[in-house]
């Protein structure tokens, strides 16, 4: 099976995920694209997603902050390269973190809850030139043959902001939390699913949009635990490929890698973890 060189001299392996064909992704009104969809992921629910047409996606980057982010993206946000399209779920610190610098270091636009993206401008955290609205339902093409389509989490949002004439933190209503699906140019979908605990519309999400691959959180207290987000999976989501995300940075989300594999024995789904800092490819 062929390997292929991650961040931080970490081997990992490229893994094959079947993908819709360019003709698929040409009658949805994308371009069609060769090639693989990479994802590295920086920690908690963040993650550095390049499409087959060479696009830099990022998604809910708690880095700089972030306990278990690798060092090279804590000390320096241009490891990140070009960025060509930054998406936050809500304004939880730990999904938030660094994207308004991000924001303004690459010129791109943020992409989020609109009632999340209206107090960063108002409070004067972003331009509004660099920022889009939209909610669940809604869905933007941001670039040339990607989509991108709000879709329910449930969970809750809340901005904390550094007041600099007080120098006080204040906490200032952000709407509510969302997922993503992002179609690449040849049609494979990600669901991220941002922060959530179990809802039944997971089944309908995954019906409707058909997703590729999708990154649960299985950390627990906030968010499902691993035994939750396996019954989701196996019960209601039912997709080809997994990647088990949203844990061990926090000491009171209790859910672990090995009790979400555990409660997927038997599935045939597909499970694939990582390690912070690795890249795969689909």
């Amino acid at each position: 099976m062929k390997t292929s060189r991650v961040t931080g001299g970490l081997l990992s392996l490229a893994f094959a995920a079947s993908v819709v064909t360019g003709a698929s992704a040409q009658a949805q009104g994308g371009p069609a694209a060769t090639g693989k969809t990479e994802l590295l992921w920086l920690g908690q629910a963040s993650f550095r997603i390049k499409s087959p047409g060479g696009k830099v996606i990022v998604v809910d980057p708690w880095l700089t902050n972030g306990p278990k982010a690798p060092a090279a993206y804590k000390s320096d946000l241009n490891a990140l390269g070009k960025v060509d399209l930054l998406l936050v779920t809500h304004a939880h610190v730990d999904h938030i973190g660094d994207a308004p610098a991000i924001a303004k270091l690459n010129n791109t636009v943020l992409y989020g809850p609109a009632d999340m993206i209206t107090p960063l401008v108002t409070l004067g955290v972003l331009p509004a030139n660099l920022t889009h609205r939209f909610n669940k339902s809604g869905h933007v093409t941001p670039l040339p043959g990607i989509k991108v389509t709000a879709v329910k989490a449930e969970h809750s949002s809340l901005l904390v902001w550094n007041n600099p004439a007080t120098g006080k933190n204040e906490a200032h209503p952000a709407g509510e939390a969302m997922g993503y699906i992002i179609q690449m140019e040849n049609g494979f979908k990600i669901w991220h699913m941002g922060d959530t605990g179990l809802f039944p519309d997971m089944q309908f999400i995954s019906e409707h949009y058909k997703p590729d691959l999708v990154l649960i959180p299985i950390g627990g207290n906030f968010t499902m635990d691993h035994d939750d987000a396996a019954f989701a999976a196996r019960t209601w989501i039912k997709p080809k490929n997994i990647i088990p995300i949203h844990y061990g940075a926090n000491p009171i989300t209790k859910g672990t890698l090995a009790g979400f594999q555990a409660a997927m024995q038997g599935s045939p789904i597909k499970v694939f973890p990582m390690t912070e800092g690795q890249t795969i490819e689909f």
